[in-house]
């Protein structure tokens, strides 16, 4: 019966997404990938709205229902059928009247199985198509034939690119040529960190605060463009993956015809989402890497060279604690292993959490870990409980895993503040924190 009234409100709320873009016919940039979607989302959305009545996906409203959500700009109802009615009829109050309605909409869009973003592509038109990171084993994939299929899914979003629009593309992406040759005549605009691409992050850093090299704030990098450069920092999170999403912002920002200087300040308002690689002060005074929102294989590894990076300069402990990753089908063994393995080389104590990472700890003990420096657990309370006890001051924690592991609980735990975990820490609506 959910099932069946599931599918009854994403038909009719579609419907209505569909006739208020007729009525109203905002531009559209949507977002998709497989590494950083929320995060560049956010990122364009500070760049478009600093001139512009703009709306973005909220959180990661990114599903066949969260596209329309966004669109009508209504709430999620979750097992509300009376809040659901209300949303049909705040949408119908659209369609028949006119009202103030965004210029911009910045949508994410995700593909968890086949036809996701194919089936929104024949109803959606976009201006600008951002395709962040698509690594050769992406999320996902347990419920597709192949890797290739997820990107292929991924790359669906081009057929909804209007002809006059542009395709902004992950320039270190092993499927690259592939993008462009499908884009045809459409402009095409690169992001990443080396020099081949056409948006870039040149001399990367750690950004301490002025004076000071204890706690590391954030990443500093000069943004480069079309010949300009300008001197940009992302606060709160780290890792040079962690200025993707700005460079991403960016490219959509060029694509506009905007001046880096613009897009720069912009940028200053931009704050990485919660479970982003986050910086967190933690019990003992320890610092947190709050990674916790979702898990991949290739995500894990640029978290893991992260932790190493934050570690090295502050010359302290680190510690993974990482958790399943989940939906990757037959190549979860292995994918978890090869974690193991970068774990060994990047972290001084491995803690893993729950069924499939026990391969994380065999990956890091093949590796030449010693059996001594490696906890396993199957639950997140007991390894929140065990590793209050056993941090030592200045220790730096990195913690990740997929999202249903519900990592965030442990980040709650340890965090020097855990009062504000609700402001803090991904998942925390009344209906997340009922789930166990």
């Amino acid at each position: 019966m959910k099932s069946l009234f599931k599918k009854i409100i994403v038909a009719l709320l579609t419907l209505e997404a569909r006739a208020v873009l007729r009525k109203y016919q905002p531009k559209v940039v949507a977002v998709t990938g497989s590494v950083g979607k929320t995060s560049t989302k956010d990122a364009i959305y500070r760049v478009l709205a600093a001139r512009s009545h703009t709306r973005k996906s909220e959180k990661s409203f990114n599903s066949e229902i969260g596209v329309p959500l966004t669109i009508l700009g209504v709430p999620n109802g979750w097992n509300n059928p009376l809040r659901w009615i209300q949303n049909l009829l705040d949408g119908l109050f659209l369609i028949i009247f006119k009202t103030r309605y965004p210029e911009w909409l910045v949508l994410e869009v995700g593909a968890d199985r086949p036809g996701d973003i194919s089936s929104l592509a024949r109803w959606l038109t976009v201006d600008v198509a951002v395709i962040t990171r698509l690594p050769e084993v992406p999320v996902h994939v347990e419920f597709f034939d192949s890797p290739k299929d997820v990107i292929e899914e991924k790359a669906s979003l081009i057929n909804a690119l209007v002809p006059s629009g542009t395709l902004v593309l992950y320039a270190g992406d092993h499927e690259l040529d592939k993008f462009k040759s499908r884009a045809g005549e459409r402009r095409m605009i690169t992001f990443g960190l080396g020099p081949e691409a056409d948006v870039r992050a040149d001399d990367v850093q750690l950004l301490y605060e002025e004076g000071k090299e204890r706690w590391p704030l954030g990443m500093k990098a000069k943004l480069k463009a079309e010949g300009v450069s300008a001197p940009f920092e992302v606060v709160g999170s780290v890792g040079a993956h962690a200025l993707l999403p700005a460079l991403g912002a960016a490219a959509v920002g060029q694509a506009l015809g905007k001046k880096v200087e613009e897009i720069v300040k912009a940028l200053e308002s931009y704050e990485p989402p919660p479970g982003r690689m986050r910086l967190l002060r933690g019990v003992k005074d320890t610092l947190i890497v709050d990674d916790t929102y979702n898990s991949s294989p290739a995500a894990t590894e640029a978290a893991l060279d992260a932790l190493n990076l934050v570690g090295s300069h502050m010359q302290t402990r680190k510690v993974a604690v990482l958790g399943d990753m989940l939906e990757l089908g037959r190549h979860s063994a292995e994918e978890h292993k090869k974690a193991g393995a970068h774990a060994a080389k990047t972290c001084d104590l491995l803690v893993t959490v729950g069924f499939r990472a026990r391969d994380i700890a065999e990956g890091a003990l093949d590796a030449g870990m010693p059996d001594s420096a490696i906890l396993q657990y199957e639950h997140t309370r007991k390894a929140a409980r065990e590793l209050k006890s056993i941090l030592r001051q200045k220790d730096v924690l990195l913690i990740k895993g997929s999202q249903s592991m519900r990592m965030e609980r442990i980040v709650e735990e340890l965090m020097e503040e855990p009062e504000r975990a609700g402001e803090l820490l991904v998942r925390q609506d009344p209906e997340w924190r009922k789930k166990k």
